[in-house]
């Protein structure tokens, strides 16, 4: 991906001088994998944290030249995503679309979905209409998940992004609010049918990104469709040492991760990421 030299976006908050460093147990890119693969995909780690003492100290963190750069892919990225955005719902939905704001934290920070950390990942949170990034996840994704290339890593931007189109389009309001109302399985499968729909956005994004900006380099595409299968549920929990439980999935299978982002990709169109219309996953 070309994004050395181009525009960034003035809606990045970049907390990270602020945050706290981790120190004890395994440290680093070790707790954050651990957590990660965790807390955020919903397998039981607790066995491998065993014995860590691993806690939060109110010291500044050092930035250093590769948390500067990666700031800067990130806010690259991002204001790509506005500009496709704003392009997709003037020509599909005669309508205005209102960026989302990325806050970068380094250790942990706060927002209105609570404590921000290594620990949650990237994620969405509507409260306040931010994604939160803690740019370690990127070192995580290509030391611990597989998911290489720096594609990868902006898709992760385009999924969280996603995620802030569902709320603008208030599709993400009343998924949490029939999650809210129904039994753990079947929020588990409301919860897969949002993420498949932000993977699938996520695939619009870069097919415009391809013919807006043509920053698109050969292999860029493969890298997104391998991050999406590296981090589905089913391969998740069978690389955590267990078997995969279909009905504790809350983000989808590799396969379905990877088949959602190609449709995006292939089509552009929003009306063919109705997950939630989708009688096969």
């Amino acid at each position: 991906m070309e994004w050395k030299g181009r525009r960034g976006s003035n809606n990045v908050e970049d907390r990270r001088s602020a945050c706290g460093a981790k120190v004890g147990g395994v440290g680093g890119v070790g707790v954050i994998a651990v957590l990660l693969i965790g807390y955020f995909f919903g397998v039981d780690v607790t066995p491998l944290l065993q014995g860590q003492d691993s806690q939060q100290t109110g010291a500044p963190v050092e930035i250093t030249e590769a948390d500067q750069q990666m700031g800067e892919f990130v806010s690259v990225t991002l204001a790509d995503t506005e500009e496709v955005w704003t392009k997709v719902f003037r020509e599909q939905l005669n309508r205005q679309y209102n960026p989302a704001v990325l806050v970068l934290f380094k250790g942990a920070t706060a927002s209105p979905c609570g404590s921000a950390s290594g620990a949650t990942g990237p994620f969405y949170c509507p409260g306040d209409k931010k994604a939160y990034l803690d740019t370690d996840f990127f070192v995580t994704m290509e030391k611990r998940l597989g998911a290489k290339g720096d594609f990868a890593a902006a898709y992760v931007v385009a999924h969280e992004i996603g995620h802030h189109v569902q709320n603008e389009l208030e599709i993400l309001g009343q998924a949490n609010e029939a999650r809210g109302k129904a039994s753990e399985a079947e929020s588990n499968e409301i919860s897969v049918r949002v993420e498949l729909q932000a993977d699938c956005l996520s695939g619009i994004w870069a097919r415009e990104a391809q013919q807006q900006f043509g920053s698109i380099e050969r292999g860029d595409f493969e890298e997104a469709v391998n991050a999406a299968r590296q981090i589905g549920d089913d391969t998740l929990q069978r690389n955590a040492g267990q078997r995969p439980m279909p009905h504790t999935f809350t983000h989808g299978t590799s396969e379905q991760r990877a088949r959602w982002f190609q449709t995006g990709l292939q089509s552009g169109q929003l009306e063919d990421c109705d997950t939630f219309a989708a009688q096969d996953l």
